[in-house]
């Protein structure tokens, strides 16, 4: 078995500026609804606002000008050079490529920045649970690493701490999500899985699971879900809830 290496006291923020500038120089990739829409690491969008020689606000599109973008490159690494904590560079990148820049960055962050990064990666990205860069086993293995008043705020830790040993949680799925049933992310709320069981239209199904305090790393509640983080390797009595409300709206 591989020896874990061990994490650093302090994030290497060099390290993760010369990261930031890696992931900078990737290609910007179109969509179909390109300029406008694009993916990369530093932005959504093929059209950008640079200021011009005089001062003014040029709009350009970095996909057919190759001069605009170097000049959008090089406001991008002044803003990386002159970022002065660590979470500043996480800010800048994109929701798509969160954690693939997780990913990398990891190995140079301390306890305190990990948690950080991760909890704001995983807030942000739609489906963090499906998210290609960072297998299940990744994902658990950093929530497992970091102490768990790291990864919440107050009100969040404070419900964390409240939990009964044993907890009742739920988790809605569809048709595009119901074959990973054994996912990290599950809910306290029944209406909240209620509630993605039945978006995209669709009429999916609920089910709850019993789970052990100890089996929890997290409780986040900035999006309304009520959600908790998990280890779904400890989750029993995993069934369908047979009865379930209809035409449930969630306010976010």
């Amino acid at each position: 078995m591989a020896k874990q290496r061990k994490r650093p006291e302090e994030t290497d923020l060099d390290q993760l500026k010369h990261l930031a500038g890696v992931f900078l120089e990737l290609d910007i990739v179109p969509t179909k609804l390109s300029p406008v829409v694009v993916k990369h690491p530093f932005t959504d969008s093929g059209v950008v606002g640079i200021p011009g020689k005089a001062g003014e606000l040029l709009m350009v599109n970095l996909l057919d000008d190759p001069e605009a973008l170097q000049s959008w490159k090089e406001l991008c690494r002044q803003q990386i050079k002159e970022a002065d904590t660590p979470f500043k560079i996480a800010l800048m990148i994109t929701k798509p490529y969160q954690f693939a820049f997780l990913k990398y960055a990891a190995s140079v962050l301390s306890e305190q920045d990990l948690a950080h990064f991760l909890t704001h990666a995983w807030i942000c990205t739609e489906m963090p649970n499906g998210d290609p860069n960072l297998s299940k086993r990744q994902l658990l293995s950093m929530f497992r690493s970091i102490d768990p008043q790291k990864l919440m705020d107050a009100d969040e830790y404070a419900v964390f701490c409240e939990l009964d040993e044993v907890v009742t949680v739920y988790r809605g799925v569809t048709s595009y999500n119901e074959e990973n049933l054994h996912a990290l992310s599950w809910t306290l709320d029944r209406k909240t899985a209620e509630w993605f069981a039945g978006r995209f239209g669709e009429s999916g199904t609920v089910y709850e699971a019993q789970i052990s305090k100890a089996h929890i790393h997290a409780v986040f509640l900035s999006r309304g879900e009520s959600e908790v983080i998990v280890d779904p390797k400890h989750l029993t009595d995993i069934s369908p809830v047979r009865e379930q409300a209809q035409g449930l709206q969630m306010n976010f």
